[in-house]
């Protein structure tokens, strides 16, 4: 079947107006998974064995099950127990559940990846837990695994393609119901295809932009100005 332009011009409205919602789930699942995680990666790293067993077993459980199962669980079998969520609150929760652990175990890879002597040299000023979080280890741990939440964002704009099975009106979904009405497949699903290419064309530019002005610090500068800093202030 050739492609139809004609339907092509009157799909560009319904389509757009999905991509909003793409762009917008994809940014609150984002900016929720990337603080969400925060808690989940220090549990994870804790000195207390209930803590860190309890955390790992929810990492891996949304971590070893497939997005699109935990979506239509979330919203078609929860009801069972009188939680009944609409199909924005569920996308919204299904994603942000599913991404917090793959963050939290980006987090929790970058922290591992500072040497113990920084911290031993931050502790020898002087400088508290908190602190030595704060301005030795979170700072390098973020620049380290840019890359990788970098491809997480990549990621979460085609994953909310998933949300047309909930009835989301995303990108996906609004196709659908273009091309069930129509019967023109072909040119409804290639006109998806290339709104999404360029969403993630978008993502992946976006990524680079921030790997490129991302700051490296290094250690040695690091702990040099905390010491300056704490000899002051002493």
């Amino acid at each position: 079947m050739p492609f139809d332009w004609q339907l092509a011009r009157e799909s560009l409205v319904p389509l757009l107006l999905g991509t909003e919602i793409t762009v917008l789930f994809t940014i609150l699942v984002m900016i929720i998974s990337l603080i969400g995680a925060i808690p989940v990666a220090l549990a994870r790293l804790s000195n207390y064995r209930l803590i860190r067993w309890a955390v790992t077993v929810y990492v891996n459980v949304f971590r070893a099950t497939p997005l699109l199962i935990q979506l239509i669980y979330i919203y078609y079998a929860l009801p069972i127990f009188g939680i009944r969520l609409s199909p924005f609150t569920a996308g919204l929760v299904g994603l942000s559940l599913h991404y917090i652990p793959f963050i939290a175990e980006v987090y929790r890879s970058g922290i591992q990846a500072i040497p113990q002597g920084q911290r031993d040299a931050a502790q020898a000023l002087g400088l508290s837990r908190w602190l030595i979080n704060r301005k030795v280890i979170f700072p390098q741990a973020f620049r380290i695994v840019i890359p990788s939440l970098g491809n997480l964002f990549v990621s979460l704009v085609k994953d909310t393609s998933l949300l047309s099975v909930l009835t989301v009106t995303e990108l996906v979904f609004s196709g659908e119901l273009i091309a069930a009405r129509t019967y023109d497949y072909f040119t409804e699903y290639t006109l998806v295809f290339v709104f999404y290419l360029v969403l993630g064309s978008v993502a992946i530019w976006l990524v680079q932009l921030v790997e490129r002005r991302a700051p490296g610090v290094g250690s040695r500068k690091l702990i040099i100005g905390l010491a300056e800093t704490n000899t002051r202030e002493g």
